[in-house]
């Protein structure tokens, strides 16, 4: 289990190290946030430098082809769909940022390419003897077949993870901290469910999963060196979705989908709140909360943003840690 740490280290070194040739590129090439008119509390952000995935990318593309070994064909495909969707991304900041707006692609542009990547991947990955129609049952580990049902499954799972991540970058380090958490814990689980699958697992698919684990933490470490609280560099759309896309692929490609919104609960909520606001809204004309996303609203309450930040990550960790306790308990 090596070449995971040594993957971890070095994406976050690259990361850091490239990260402000980023901020000056973006800086010189004047690729800078627009803020919506809406959030005026973030007016002070606008002219931000964007689009900082490209670096995490950069960062996590070297590292895991660099480190990993051999059987890595899952990890291959995860590193594709983190690219593909990177690329959406994009093209999506590209928009705002040409035209010094908030609007880039349309939704239904959006989830057209988002569902295309996902529906190629998906039939993929039922095809694929390593992940087919089985997924592992919550806790216990256990297969369950699902038949041609995984694929809708699938898709639901890329498309649900893509925009989650994407709203609930919204925030400084916001995306970036809890995505680490959630990287770290769902690392754990793949050493888990590797153990109970024998046969060498752990040096084998599943092994270069956790090394894809180990260097999103790695490149995100080094991007939250400039995201943090006040920051000098956004994600953009190019590094949101890349996420939310790689998040949602190792999901698959691990067979732990119903493991992965436990732990990424706060991504759940997240994307429940935009729900819950917009119908809740077309239906009365009023709405539940001050503003949505979730973290939007504790902002219109007078929390610090670094505390709701803080409050995401612990929440996260601490659901992680209990499902990889309870986990355990269950596989031995």
């Amino acid at each position: 289990m090596i070449r995971p740490i040594l993957a971890t280290l070095a994406a976050f070194v690259l990361s850091a190290a490239v990260m402000p040739f980023v901020i000056r590129l973006g800086k010189r090439l004047k690729v800078r946030q627009t803020v919506l008119s809406y959030v005026d509390n973030h007016m002070g952000k606008s002219g931000t430098p964007t689009m900082g995935g490209i670096g995490v990318m950069l960062a996590l593309l070297i590292c895991c082809l660099a480190f990993s070994g051999k059987d890595n064909k899952l990890m291959l495909v995860t590193l594709f769909v983190t690219i593909g969707y990177g690329i959406i991304g994009f093209i999506d900041d590209f928009i705002k940022v040409y035209f010094k707006q908030n609007k880039g692609l349309s939704p239904i542009q959006k989830i057209i390419f988002q569902l295309l990547i996902a529906v190629i991947v998906a039939i993929f990955a039922y095809n694929n003897a390593l992940v087919g129609s089985t997924i592992y049952l919550p806790f216990t580990l256990r297969e369950a077949e699902l038949g041609w049902g995984a694929v809708p499954l699938f898709i639901i799972v890329f498309l649900a993870f893509t925009n989650s991540v994407n709203l609930t970058d919204g925030l400084d380090g916001l995306a970036g901290k809890v995505s680490v958490s959630y990287a770290f814990f769902f690392a754990v689980l793949l050493v888990l469910a590797a153990y109970a699958a024998g046969d060498g697992q752990a040096e084998g698919e599943y092994g270069n999963l956790i090394l894809y684990c180990g260097a999103l933490i790695g490149a995100l470490g080094g991007f939250l060196c400039y995201n943090c609280y006040p920051a000098k560099i956004f994600m953009g759309d190019t590094g949101a979705l890349a996420l939310g896309g790689g998040l949602g692929c190792l999901a698959v490609m691990s067979r732990l989908e119903l493991l992965a919104p436990v732990i990424g609960i706060m991504f759940v909520l997240t994307s429940l709140s935009v729900i819950i606001q917009v119908v809740y809204f077309k239906a009365t004309k009023k709405r539940v909360f001050l503003m949505a996303p979730l973290h939007h609203h504790f902002e219109r309450k007078g929390v610090h943003e670094n505390r709701i930040v803080t409050v995401y990550c612990s929440v996260t960790s601490a659901v992680g840690l209990l499902v990889a306790l309870i986990t355990l308990a269950c596989v031995l």
